[in-house]
């Protein structure tokens, strides 16, 4: 397993420089080829540890003297969330070679070697850090995807889009000290950066190291107060959007904190209450700014950040002592990224299609462009949590955690009947929106529209199918 979890690292890193190196017109075949194999090895490598009892297991890669600074470790988080986010790089990769192109309507643009060449190099970045057995991994990783999402965030080069990528790059590294901090606190105190030494920590340490890292996790996944770059970041072609802003870079923060977490053992309250009030408080802003917007991407930004936060409240739920919020957390990373891609992308088909996705020009849906209807319903049912989608089967386990550790705990009471009320008035909301945009005579736009590629048909189909499927293997995997 050893190998093949390098070389889910590796092969993206590979063809990322050969990509480009390569001419234009057979640079998006070279990337596919290379995100088709480490694939393939994700999906071995889950085949593998599953066959061998999902039994945990790290292995080093570089040390400095005694001290170990990179290693592996695949275990069932590890590889769950490796899963979705190299299989969906796979996908956007797929749908990027019909989306990039000269019959996109609100961007004519073929797309060159640079953008398949960073999308790779930012797969194979995400793989490294959620495989990484250290801090120091996690860091240089870390590092990589901030540099990463700066290129793609700005590809298109126009002043507010290079603008916005700067702006991404600034927030996540300054967000990135956290991490710094963490990794240096550890390393005073066990002589060691190995996440799993997090457990051989005092009270007081642990308190601080988590801090750091919350700090850090904020950053990336766009919580109050460093949350300012995500609604800007949706400067970048949309493909980007579903992978960066839904599947993976914002997923880097949560990730980090269920790895401090679960490797920790027990982990300070103090740490959970801190979590859990910075959660809602994030979660109420980011539904109050999503309910003005218009622009289909940033009604998703906003909508991404309280779904980030939820998953923070589960996380820090589960410090009180819940395994199930843990696990409902940890399920939630994996569902999430499916639907609110599949919500991306249905908002690339529309640009791609009819020049816009701007909610109040787009109606009817259903009769005309049946797929992206479906793909629109399916998308926000799945996301607000409503049955039979994945996002109930982790929601349900989330909330149910959040009411039996209240009996305990009577203060986290109205902190998870706010975040009840909010997954509730979300569903509304988007209710609202699906019945003005998806039944109906057409819009103008929708009238006109352009045949939807194949490709995009083919990735939207697979991520509607994912929308159901997902929550049962997160289930079947967790147990």
């Amino acid at each position: 397993m050893e190998n093949i979890a390098l070389a889910i690292i590796l092969l993206p890193f590979a063809g990322a420089a050969i990509t480009a190196l390569c001419p234009q017109r057979v640079a998006k075949w070279v990337a596919l080829l290379f995100g088709a194999l480490a694939s393939a090895c994700v999906i071995k490598l889950a085949i593998d540890f599953n066959q061998a009892d999902k039994l945990a297991s790290s292995f080093d890669l570089l040390s400095y003297g005694s001290t170990l600074l990179m290693g592996l470790t695949v275990d069932r988080i590890s590889v769950l969330v490796a899963l979705a986010v190299v299989v969906l790089g796979l996908l956007v990769l797929v749908y990027s070679t019909a989306y990039l192109s000269s019959g996109n309507r609100e961007h004519p643009h073929e797309g060159r070697p640079r953008y398949y060449a960073f999308l790779l190099l930012f797969i194979g970045a995400m793989a490294g850090l959620v495989l990484s057995s250290t801090i120091v991994g996690q860091l240089i990783f870390f590092e990589i995807t901030g540099a990463c999402s700066w290129g793609l965030i700005g590809y298109y080069e126009k002043p507010k889009a290079l603008k916005s990528a700067l702006k991404a790059l600034l927030i996540t590294h300054i967000a990135s000290i956290g991490l710094y901090f963490a990794a240096a606190w550890l390393f005073m105190e066990t002589g060691t950066f190995a996440l799993s030494s997090l457990a051989n920590l005092g009270e007081g340490a642990k308190i601080a190291v988590f801090l750091g890292i919350l700090v850090a996790a904020w950053g990336k996944s766009a919580q109050l107060p460093l949350h300012a770059w995500l609604p800007d970041a949706m400067e970048a072609p949309t493909p980007i959007s579903a992978y960066l802003h839904a599947a993976s870079m914002v997923k880097v923060g949560v990730y980090i904190f269920a790895r401090a977490i679960f490797s920790a053992g027990t982990v300070p309250e103090v740490i959970g209450w801190i979590g859990t009030i910075m959660a809602v408080i994030t979660m109420i802003y980011g539904f109050l700014m999503y309910l003005p917007q218009k622009d289909m991407k940033r009604l998703l930004a906003y909508s991404t950040m309280t779904q980030l936060s939820l998953i923070f409240m589960a996380l820090s739920l589960s410090i009180f002592g819940s395994k199930m919020a843990f696990n409902g957390g940890v399920a939630h990373i994996f569902n999430h990224a499916f639907a609110k891609s599949l919500f991306f992308l249905v908002a690339g088909a529309l640009s791609y299609s009819c020049g816009t996705r701007m909610l109040p020009s787009v109606r009817g849906l259903l009769r005309h462009m049946p797929l992206l209807g479906i793909g629109f319903c399916i998308a926000a049912l799945s996301i607000t949590g409503v049955p039979p989608f994945n996002g109930f089967f982790s929601k349900f386990p989330i909330f149910t955690a959040g009411f039996q550790l209240s009996s305990e705990h009577l203060l986290l009471l109205p902190f998870v009947v706010l975040a009840l009320l909010e997954s509730v008035a979300s569903f509304a909301w988007f209710l609202r929106w699906f019945g003005e945009t998806t039944p109906g005579e057409a819009s103008e736009a929708v009238a006109n529209a352009a045949p939807v590629p194949l490709a995009i048909q083919l990735v939207l189909s697979v991520l509607i199918v994912m929308c159901v499927a997902s929550s049962f293997i997160a289930a079947s995997w967790l147990g």
